[in-house]
């Protein structure tokens, strides 16, 4: 059984995420309290291990509201992105299993069966599978928390990008490049196919950061 602080997290940080609860927005404790069924007290250890993950902001006298970027910020953070996933995926191309590989293969199919669909929410959660398999491959874990907490501050510009035209798919060729190095075990090849992933990600951010942000 979950504890109340556990719960409360998971509720606040999933409403963030989903973008229920949009960036600037105050998080009233004793709104929160009642909401989850939780104490206020709770609810302040809650908000601390999300400010601690960048996700909610404090500030004396006024409490806690829901982080918000400027694009400066979240091209940075896509910046550290793209060097942590090249070491990952560095280390991981020898180290991905046979039936990794073949999962990856699968995924891959099925996120063009989803694009042509027009399923974006579906794409996007095997896009996410996807690199969860790189990443568990990975010897650096510590490099794998580090991009995955990127990831869940970034989360709503990462769901977003898919929209924009022409992008969902760059993406779809984008893992094709990734997938290929992959399966040919060529570390130089995945590295430079995930930097020009993310690089592109990145790109398409800052040209379109009045419709995502």
């Amino acid at each position: 059984m979950k504890r109340p602080m556990d719960l409360a997290y998971e509720y606040i940080k999933e409403r963030i995420l989903n973008g229920i609860f949009l960036p600037s927005q105050k998080l009233n404790e004793s709104d929160l309290a009642k909401e989850i069924g939780v104490s206020r007290n709770t609810i302040k250890k809650a908000l601390l291990k999300l400010e601690q993950e960048h996700l909610v902001q404090t500030e004396e006298n006024k409490g806690a509201t829901v982080k918000a970027y400027t694009l400066e910020e979240v091209l940075n953070y896509f910046e550290i992105r793209e060097a942590l996933e090249e070491l990952i995926i560095n280390s991981s191309t020898l180290r991905l299993s046979d039936e990794a590989i073949q999962k990856l293969e699968t995924i891959h199919e099925q996120m063009g069966i989803y694009l042509n669909e027009g399923k974006f929410d579906d794409y996007s959660s095997l896009n996410k599978e996807f690199h969860k398999i790189i990443y568990e491959a990975c010897s650096n874990q510590q490099a794998v928390e580090l991009v995955n907490m990127i990831i869940a501050q970034l989360m709503k510009y990462h769901l977003r990008t898919i929209l924009v035209p022409g992008r969902n798919v760059d993406s779809y060729n984008e893992h094709k490049a990734i997938l290929e190095a992959l399966k040919n075990r060529d570390p130089e090849a995945a590295k430079k196919a995930m930097r020009t992933h993310i690089a592109n990600i990145r790109k398409v951010i800052e040209e379109n950061h009045n419709f995502l942000m």
